[in-house]
């Protein structure tokens, strides 16, 4: 059994690593993204939305490990709400989570444009929302949490492979 995950994972990796990074991949029409809106673009507001991440980043690392089906994936979010409302309100700052249909400008990934629109999202807030974001999908989960766009290689792509690997194996 080790000796097919291996192969398998091997056969992953290699695929991942030759994905063109123009091509038209798509997320599924049933995913669940989730989004962080910087109150502004100043570089205090922008480090504490990279603040607040960091310290949601094990409550979304949760429903993450539990994203099996969208169904499950639901639940867990809205059972993390509250933690995730626990985390904010230490840094006392206005903020909004929404849970919901919420519009996404169209954004670039990776080389990749994903188009603007209504998507079933989990969506932080902080104070007016006016500065970047940071986004992810969390089903499928997709969430590279460790890498940032500019941050992503093979090793990155390797170790989230792993991860799906060990949590289905």
């Amino acid at each position: 059994m080790k000796k097919a995950i291996i192969i398998l994972f091997v056969i992953v990796v290699v695929l991942l690593t030759q994905i063109d990074k123009t091509n038209n991949f798509e997320i599924p029409k049933e995913a669940i993204r989730y989004r962080i809106i910087a109150n502004s673009n100043s570089e205090e507001d922008q480090a504490l939305k990279e603040e607040i991440n960091s310290e949601i980043e094990p409550v979304i690392n949760d429903i993450l490990v539990s994203s099996n089906s969208i169904e499950t994936t639901r639940l867990e979010i809205k059972k993390a709400i509250p933690s995730i409302e626990e985390k904010i309100k230490v840094y006392n700052v206005p903020y909004k989570i929404n849970y919901g249909n919420n519009y996404f400008p169209e954004k670039y990934l990776y080389g990749v444009s994903y188009p603007a629109g209504e998507y079933e999202s989990l969506v932080i807030t902080l104070g007016d929302g006016l500065g970047d974001n940071w986004w992810c999908v969390l089903f499928p989960p997709l969430c590279l949490i460790e890498a940032r766009e500019d941050e992503l290689d093979d090793v990155t792509y390797s170790f989230y492979i792993k991860k799906i690997v060990d949590k289905f194996y």
